[in-house]
C-alpha cells in the first residue's frame, strides 16, 4: 500500500504541494526555535559585567524563551490546520478516484491506509527539507530576536543533535495527524460514485464539523460574556482565547457561513453576468469558496485580535500612568542637571526619580516557598514628600512619611509577588546596608514600574549626580506649562515631554519587544495563509477545466472567465475578511469600554487594511494564474 501512495504522490503531486511547503515551514520553524531555545537555557554574561546588565540580559533571555513559546505552538496548530484542510480539499477532488479503487475491491481500511502513507511520504519529505531550511532559519531567527533587544549580539545558537529525532518526528507527526479526519471520511466513499459522471454533491457539513464547530462556537460565546466582567489581564487572556477558538468555530462553519454571506453580496455581484456567474459559484462549489476563506479566517482573526489586545492593554497602560500621575512636564536629564529644574522661573514642585546603581536582596514568599533574591534594577531614589505630591497612590501598607534615613519601600512591581515587610539587604558600592521596609506601593499596569524606592539620602551624591533621572514637574498656578518646557530646553538641562507624551514613550518602550514578537507571528501566520489560500486555489483549477470549457463554448472570452474567477476569488476574500473581523471584533469586546468607561479599545485599522490588501492580491492573482492555464487549451479540448 505505501508503494501505491508513492505512486499517487508522485503522479498527483499538484494536490500536495501546498501540504509540502506547510510541514517543510512547520518543521523549519520548530527546529529553529528549538535551538534557540535551547541556547538560551544558560545565559552567557560577559565578564565584568554590571548587575543591572547582567539583570537585563537574563530579562532578554526570558522574553526570547517566551517568544518562542507562543510562535513555536502556533506555528504547529497553524500547519496542522492548513495540512488537514488541504487533504480534506484534496479528497473531494479525488473523489471518483477514490470510489474507482473501492469498485475494484479496495476495502475501507485500505483506503485510510493509503491516504495514511500519503502523509506518511509527504511528512517525510517535508521533515527532510524543512531540517536543511532549518539550519539557515535557525540562524535568521537568532539576529532576529538580536534585532528587537532581547538577546544580545554576539549570541549563537548550538547544534543539538535531539533534532534529528524531533524534526521528523514533529513533520510526520503533522502530516499524518492533520490527515486522520480526511482518510476516515474518504473511507464513506461509495463505490457506485465512480459510475456518476459529475461529482456528487457531497455532504460538506459533516458530523464531526458540526461538533467541532459549534462546540468552538459556544467556548467563544461563553468567553466573550466572561470578557465582559474580566479585569484588564483577564480581558488579554480572554481575547486570546476567543481569537483562536472563534477562528476555529468560522472556518469549521465556513461551509455555511460563506454562501450565507455571499447572498448579501448578491446585490453588488448581480450587477453583470460576470458577478451572477461567480455568485452561483460562491453558492454551489461550497467546499471550494470555504477552503479558500477558511486560512484568511484564521489569518485575520488570529492577527487583528491579538494585535488589538495587546494595543488597548498598552493604551490602557498609558492611561493609568496618566491617572496616577500628578505632574505637567517630566524632565529626562541625569541627576546634577535635575537639582537645577526647581529654579527654573514658574516651576512649582520638582520631584526628582534617580535610578540608581544598587543591589537588594529580598525575602519573596509565594504559597508555601520561601526565597531571596537579589534585584539590581528598577531600584529608584526619590523624595518621600515630593513623591507623594506628584503621585496619587493609595498605599497597600505603611507610609511614604517614614521613607528616610535607612529604609526602603516595595515598589508596584513588587507588591504582588510576595515581598513584604522586615528588612532587606543592599548594597551600595563596597557598603553593604539593612534597610527597613517601610511601605508597599499598589500595583499598576506597568510591566517596566519599580522594584524599590530608597530615600535620596541614603545615595552618596556623586552617584545621584551621574544617574539617570525623571523629574515630575508641577507648573504654578497661571503658568503655561509650555513656556516652562521652553525655559527648561532653553537652560540646556535636558529633554522635556508633556504628561501624555512622557506616558505614551514609556508604553511605546515596553511594548517595543511586543511588537517585535507580534511582527514575527505575523509574519509567520501570514505566510501560511497565503500557501493555504493559493493552494485551494491551484487544487480547484484541475477540476475548473471542464467548468471553463463549458463557460466559453456558451460564448465567453478567455478574458471572461478570467475576470469571472478573479471577481470569484476576490468575493471568498472579501467574505473570509468579515468573517475574521467579526472574530477579532469578539475577541476585543471585552476591552469597550475599559475600566471606569475609560477609551482603551485600540483598534489595529492599519494592520487590517495591510491585511485585506494582501489577501485579495494574492488570492486574486492566484485566481487569474490558474484560470489562464485552465484556459490555455481549447474549449473542445476539455
Amino acid at each position: 500500500m505505501l508503494r501505491v501512495s508513492a505512486c499517487t504522490v508522485r503522479d498527483r503531486w499538484p494536490l500536495f504541494t501546498g501540504a509540502l511547503l506547510t510541514v517543510t515551514l512547520g518543521v523549519a520553524l520548530v527546529q529553529s526555535s528549538v535551538l534557540v531555545l535551547v541556547s538560551t537555557g544558560e545565559p552567557k554574561i560577559p565578564p565584568g559585567t554590571s548587575g543591572r546588565a547582567a539583570e537585563q540580559i537574563r530579562e532578554g533571555y526570558v522574553g526570547a524563551a517566551t517568544l518562542l513559546g507562543m510562535a513555536t505552538p502556533l506555528a504547529m496548530f497553524l500547519a496542522v490546520f492548513i495540512v488537514g484542510s488541504t487533504f480534506a480539499f484534496a479528497v473531494e477532488q479525488r473523489r471518483k478516484e477514490l470510489a474507482l479503487l473501492r469498485m475494484l475491491g479496495g476495502s475501507r481500511p485500505q483506503l485510510i491506509r493509503l491516504l495514511l502513507g500519503e502523509a506518511f511520504l509527504l511528512g517525510l519529505a517535508g521533515s527532510v527539507l524543512g531540517m536543511l531550511l532549518g539550519m539557515p532559519a535557525t540562524w535568521v531567527q537568532a539576529r532576529l530576536l538580536v534585532g528587537i533587544g532581547l538577546l544580545p549580539g554576539d549570541f549563537s545558537a548550538r547544534w543539538s543533535n535531539g533534532v534529528l529525532l524531533l524534526s521528523p518526528s514533529v513533520g510526520i507527526g503533522v502530516a499524518v495527524f492533520g490527515v486522520l479526519s480526511a482518510s476516515y471520511r474518504a473511507a464513506r466513499v461509495r463505490p457506485l460514485d465512480a459510475l456518476r459522471n459529475s461529482p456528487r454533491a457531497a455532504r460538506v457539513m459533516t458530523a464531526g464539523r458540526w461538533l467541532f464547530g459549534v462546540s468552538s462556537l459556544a467556548l467563544t460565546v461563553l468567553l466573550v460574556a466572561a470578557g465582559q466582567s474580566a479585569d484588564l489581564l483577564g480581558a488579554l487572556l480572554i481575547a486570546m482565547g476567543v481569537s483562536v477558538f472563534g477562528s476555529i468555530a468560522l472556518s469549521a462553519l465556513s461551509p455555511l457561513a460563506v454562501p450565507l454571506a455571499g447572498r448579501l453580496l448578491g446585490a453588488v455581484l448581480r450587477t453583470g453576468a460576470l458577478g451572477e456567474l461567480a455568485q452561483a459559484n460562491l453558492r454551489d462549489a461550497v467546499r471550494r469558496s470555504a477552503s479558500t476563506a477558511a486560512p484568511v479566517i484564521v489569518l485575520v482573526g488570529l492577527l487583528v485580535g491579538l494585535t488589538g489586545a495587546l494595543n488597548s492593554l498598552a493604551r490602557a497602560t498609558g492611561a493609568d500612568l496618566e491617572r496616577i500621575t500628578a505632574a505637567d512636564l517630566v524632565v529626562e536629564s541625569t541627576g546634577a542637571a535635575a537639582a537645577r529644574v526647581p529654579r527654573i522661573p514658574g516651576v512649582a514642585l520638582a520631584s526628582p526619580q534617580s535610578q540608581v546603581e544598587m543591589s537588594v536582596t529580598a525575602r519573596h514568599r509565594v504559597g508555601h516557598r520561601s526565597y531571596r533574591q537579589t534585584h539590581h534594577s528598577g531600584i529608584t531614589a526619590v523624595d518621600a514628600a515630593a513623591y507623594q505630591r506628584t503621585h496619587r497612590l493609595t498605599l497597600r501598607s505603611g507610609s511614604l512619611d517614614a521613607l528616610h534615613g535607612r529604609t526602603i519601600a516595595i515598589g508596584p512591581r513588587l507588591a504582588g509577588q510576595g515581598v513584604r515587610g522586615g528588612t532587606v539587604t543592599a548594597r551600595i558600592g563596597a557598603h553593604k546596608l539593612k534597610l527597613r521596609a517601610v511601605a508597599r506601593l499598589p500595583e499598576v499596569l506597568e510591566n517596566g514600574s519599580d522594584n524599590f524606592l530608597v530615600p535620596r539620602d541614603l545615595v552618596p551624591a556623586a552617584m545621584l549626580a551621574d544617574a539617570p533621572t525623571e523629574t515630575l514637574v508641577r507648573v504654578a498656578p497661571g503658568t503655561s506649562p509650555r513656556a516652562v518646557a521652553d525655559r527648561i530646553r532653553a537652560a540646556g538641562i535636558g529633554e522635556v515631554r508633556t504628561l501624555r507624551q512622557w506616558a505614551d514613550a514609556r508604553v511605546a518602550a515596553q511594548q517595543r519587544g511586543t511588537m517585535g514578537i507580534m511582527a514575527v507571528l505575523m509574519g509567520m501566520s501570514g505566510l501560511y495563509a497565503a500557501i493555504a489560500a493559493v493552494n485551494a486555489v491551484v487544487i480547484a483549477s484541475a477540476e475548473r477545466r471542464t467548468e471553463y470549457a463549458v463557460a466559453r463554448a456558451t460564448g465567453l472570452s478567455r478574458g471572461q472567465v478570467v475576470r469571472m474567477t478573479v471577481i470569484e476569488s476576490a468575493a471568498v476574500t472579501l467574505i473570509g475578511l468579515f468573517l475574521g473581523a467579526l472574530v477579532a471584533a469578539a475577541a476585543l469586546a471585552g476591552f469597550h469600554p475599559g475600566p471606569g468607561g475609560a477609551r482603551i479599545l485600540a483598534v489595529p485599522w492599519t494592520l487590517l487594511g495591510l491585511l485585506t490588501a494582501a489577501s485579495l492580491a494574492v488570492t486574486a492573482a492566484a485566481g487569474a494564474l490558474t484560470a489562464l492555464a485552465a484556459t490555455r487549451p481549447s474549449p473542445s479540448d476539455n
